[in-house]
């Protein structure tokens, strides 16, 4: 069945010569990112950076630079850019920004030193989150696709992210602290041990409450010395979060 899966993923792998493979067409994306309200230059560079079609089936790689939802399988989806932009802004907002704007993006430093994901779902974020860190971390429950991201995540070259099939409930103990930690996932309690992995300085975010149907908030935690503070950055909406791996 791993084998499978990994078969299907280098089958659906989209040809170059699409126009897909351009950077131009990423671009433009990243031109729509910028007047929806995602501002923070390292983010965008991410997204000029990686390929999204390379991470979508063939069947709807033309669709990949829309800012739309797309189905992955096993009943997830991949999410909309401005969705995941928005969550890697929250994410950044307050680090240092030296440099940013004025630095070809595969030359600058990573912002971030070890980040946790959970939900790693085709990797796309995963792969966006490796622009940006030294080492990513990403947690998928279903074991199916947690071998489709590794494919997609090896075929686009991206080599500092480790996929592990597991519980993201429990977060990764044994990886941790974590300088930042972000969920593809809700509900309206964050499980306690994503805190407890949150290093002193570091930032969680992750979707919340359901505030009305199909809506949640986004909630944003940082990590003092003293206790933690939260806050909500904006409305988002995700799949409930689930305990236990399939």
């Amino acid at each position: 069945m791993v084998q499978g899966a990994v078969a299907d993923a280098g089958r659906q792998r989209t040809p170059v010569g699409l126009g897909l493979d351009s950077a131009t067409v990423r671009s433009r994306m990243v031109a729509r990112l910028r007047s929806l309200g995602v501002a923070d230059e390292r983010v965008l560079a991410a997204f000029a950076r990686v390929e999204r079609h390379r991470f979508v089936d063939s069947a709807l790689a033309n669709q990949a630079y829309e800012d739309t939802s797309l189905p992955i399988g096993f009943g997830q989806t991949i999410s909309k850019p401005s969705i995941v932009g928005q969550m890697l802004q929250a994410l950044l907002e307050g680090r240092s920004a030296a440099g940013a704007g004025n630095e070809a993006a595969g030359s600058r430093p990573p912002v971030l030193r070890r980040v946790l994901e959970i939900g790693t779902g085709c990797g796309y974020q995963a792969a966006l989150l490796a622009v940006l860190a030294e080492q990513v971390v990403s947690i998928e429950r279903v074991g199916a696709l947690a071998e489709k991201a590794r494919a997609n995540l090896a075929a686009s070259l991206v080599r500092n992210v480790h996929v592990m099939h597991g519980d993201g409930r429990l977060g990764a103990p044994e990886l941790g602290p974590f300088d930042a930690i972000v969920s593809a996932a809700g509900g309206d309690e964050l499980p306690a041990v994503w805190l407890e992995q949150l290093a002193v300085g570091g930032r969680l975010v992750a979707p919340g409450a359901e505030l009305r149907a199909g809506v949640q908030e986004l909630v944003v935690v940082d990590r003092h010395p003293s206790g933690v503070t939260r806050r909500l950055a904006g409305e988002v909406y995700f799949v409930p979060l689930k305990s236990g791996a399939e």
